[in-house]
């Protein structure tokens, strides 16, 4: 479908590259089509001396974040027109799934602050790092989805004004900064943070090095709690 429908419609260039973040990912992994018995390996690749037949799946990601409340004077509110400048028009009809996820988890045990529009065509409830979290679903594959309008704008606002303007903090966060100067002395250090009272996760890091900049691998130190880390 290219850019004419489904989700694609959204990835407007100037809109993506002008984000305060974007990321290209292509995944390629061998997976056993047919076998007696194969092994799991962690990353989703196999181990199995009787595989028959092997099959490759191609999976393509983009990871966007848009930085509205900096932006919009300390507003909440968003919807994709506003992101994309476009929205949802139609399906494409070779895709098998077309679904967009909006997190409405309530940000405290009061009442709901979030609104959504239009009414989602289901609601779907997960475990994500040990908390409870609820999405607004919309499937585009759904024939009501499109009746009333030929196009599909999600939004999201507050109810009412919040009490301050202090964002909610992850459960995993990270900060980094340079240090030293040239490649003597120079350095990049990475800060983790894990703000969960009782629970340790696992952390995949990608650092993403300019061509320019000559990083030594045997210098790398992670240090926890005080105590250097080996990292697997």
């Amino acid at each position: 479908c290219s850019l004419q429908a489904g989700l694609a419609v959204l990835l407007k260039a100037e809109r993506l590259f002008h984000s305060s973040y974007h990321s290209q990912a292509v995944h390629i992994r061998p997976v056993c089509r047919e076998s007696h018995w194969f092994a799991q390996l962690p990353f989703g690749g196999f181990t199995d001396a009787s595989c028959l037949a092997v099959s490759w799946e191609l999976r393509q990601t983009l990871t966007v974040v848009f930085d509205f409340f900096s932006s919009g004077q300390g507003k909440k509110d968003w919807s994709l027109f506003k992101m994309f400048s476009r929205t949802l028009t139609e399906m494409c009809p070779l895709a098998s799934q077309s679904k967009v996820y909006v997190d409405i988890s309530p940000k405290n045990k009061e009442k709901e602050l979030l609104e959504v529009s239009p009414p989602p065509t289901s609601v779907h409830e997960a475990i994500v790092q040990g908390e409870k979290k609820t999405y607004a679903v919309y499937d585009l594959l759904s024939p009501s989805l499109f009746n009333t309008s030929r196009s599909l704008n999600v939004q999201l606002k507050w109810k009412r004004p919040q009490d301050s303007s202090e964002m909610p903090i992850p459960t995993l966060y990270a900060q980094r900064y340079v240090g030293g100067y040239g490649l003597q002395t120079g350095e990049i250090c990475t800060l983790i943070y894990n703000t969960h009272p009782y629970r340790a996760f696992p952390v995949i890091l990608l650092e993403t090095v300019p061509w320019y900049l000559r990083l030594y691998v045997h210098t790398l130190t992670i240090i926890t709690k005080g105590k250097e880390n080996k990292p697997s």
